[in-house]
């Protein structure tokens, strides 16, 4: 890995978070408004880190920085695609193999080759993706049935606005976790 400084959050982020919140009124705007908050804190604990400690571990977690923004964004692309396409966009969970959970496993680590900087500009382009669908949905309340997974309810819905709350609590609880790694890393603290 190379160990160049990366600044988390760029002027693209504000400008992408401001259009979408200019096109969005009402409801949709204060889940983009929370959402980008979120998004705001996960980045901002990878500020002027190098891609070497991006990737390293400093808690008894398998987690890192760098991996955190991975997993985010395919997350969100992921519910972002769920919302247009129902759960074609999704694996069934229910057939998954040893190679996709160690798939899913690469999903949480920075691997060779992989960069800060191109994590954080994939995370940016996914959020500016959502928040565009957000602001231009033509209903909150349309729903999908949900893949098939051990972990959700047999033949379940959820609206797009449900959708959208579970990104942001997702983004929140890793944002958090974020936080404690950074701390653990070099005392740096997101809020404090």
């Amino acid at each position: 890995m190379t160990t160049t400084a990366t600044t988390a959050t760029t002027p693209s982020t504000t400008a992408t978070t401001a259009t979408a919140a200019t096109a969005a009124t009402g409801e949709r705007a204060d889940l983009l408004a929370a959402l980008g908050q979120q998004r705001h804190f996960l980045r901002f604990t990878t500020r002027d880190l190098t891609d070497e400690q991006a990737g390293l571990r400093t808690t008894a977690s398998a987690l890192c920085l760098g991996g955190l923004i991975k997993h985010v964004t395919t997350v969100e692309r992921s519910w972002a695609d769920f919302i247009v396409a129902g759960p074609t966009a999704m694996p069934d969970f229910t057939n998954w193999t040893e190679a996709d959970v160690a798939r899913r496993a690469d999903d949480f680590r920075m691997l060779p080759g992989e960069t800060l900087a191109g994590l954080l500009a994939a995370y940016e382009e996914v959020a500016q993706r959502t928040d565009e669908l957000v602001a231009a949905l033509p209903d909150l309340d349309a729903t999908q049935p949900l893949p098939k997974a051990p972990w959700f309810e047999q033949d379940a819905e959820w609206s797009a606005r449900r959708v959208l709350l579970h990104v942001l609590a997702e983004t929140a609880q890793h944002a958090g976790h974020a936080d404690i790694i950074r701390e653990s890393l070099d005392g740096a603290k997101s809020m404090g």
